[in-house]
């Protein structure tokens, strides 16, 4: 009888879904969706309940770590797969539907490109973004990935991307995982390695963005207020 209960409200839910999507929804009743696919049988509204309380949102529990998730009870390394693969697959969609050819005219067109690249990354990670004299998407590469403490960026590798790509001009990017979103004076000592070696090339670097979750920072405008000037965060690059 349990299980007739349970399988005629999951037949329900997956079908509202089907039908209306997700609008409206409270963040436990999605959590509850995504779970039907981890845990085939049983009642896990609770569960959801149990997992948004404990991290606070839906997306507080997918950006928990999996030994995190599997510390609350009725969670395995299965469910906790599950619920990390949901981020990971969004960044490679998001990614995926950058095309070759857009116009990127400022950072804060450049950061929403970037963005889905870095989206749900554990590790750092290090990408450059090429574009054409005409400010033409021409493609963003991965340079590197390293541990949770820093990325080893070569400058020849970098020359290497933009250099068989033809680009004119460049936007580095790179996420901290340690929550922190401004730049380190390594990010911008780097950055200006990079800059100079690039621009006997003929390739300008535009600027270099710092990602940390939904946060975006711009390199060029921190050191710019180092500097004792005052300019807005992610304006046009002109």
């Amino acid at each position: 009888m349990a299980k007739t209960i349970h399988t005629g409200h999951r037949g329900r839910v997956k079908e509202e879904f089907l039908v209306r999507g997700i609008e409206g929804w409270s963040d436990h009743r999605v959590l509850e969706l995504i779970l039907f696919y981890a845990i085939p049988q049983g009642d896990v509204n609770p569960l959801a309940h149990e997992l948004i309380e404990r991290f606070g949102s839906l997306s507080g529990v997918l950006d928990a770590l999996p030994e995190e998730l599997m510390r609350v009870k009725g969670m395995g390394e299965h469910s906790a797969t599950m619920l990390k693969l949901f981020p990971a697959v969004l960044g490679r969609y998001l990614a995926g539907r950058t095309e070759p050819g857009q116009i990127v005219h400022n950072v804060a067109e450049a950061g929403r490109v970037l963005a889905p690249y870095l989206y749900g990354a554990r590790n750092e990670v290090v990408y450059v973004m090429c574009l054409d004299a005409k400010e033409k998407l021409l493609g963003v590469r991965r340079l590197s990935e390293g541990n949770n403490r820093n990325s080893d960026v070569t400058i020849r590798r970098v020359a290497e991307v933009c250099i068989g790509m033809q680009a004119s001009f460049c936007y580095l990017a790179h996420n901290h995982v340690s929550g922190i979103a401004l730049p380190s004076p390594e990010d911008m000592d780097m950055t200006e390695v990079v800059r100079t070696t690039l621009a006997p090339l003929g390739i300008d670097v535009v600027d270099h963005l710092v990602f940390v979750d939904g946060d975006m920072v711009s390199v060029q405008e921190s050191a710019a207020v180092g500097r004792g000037g005052f300019r807005m965060i992610f304006p046009g690059r002109r």
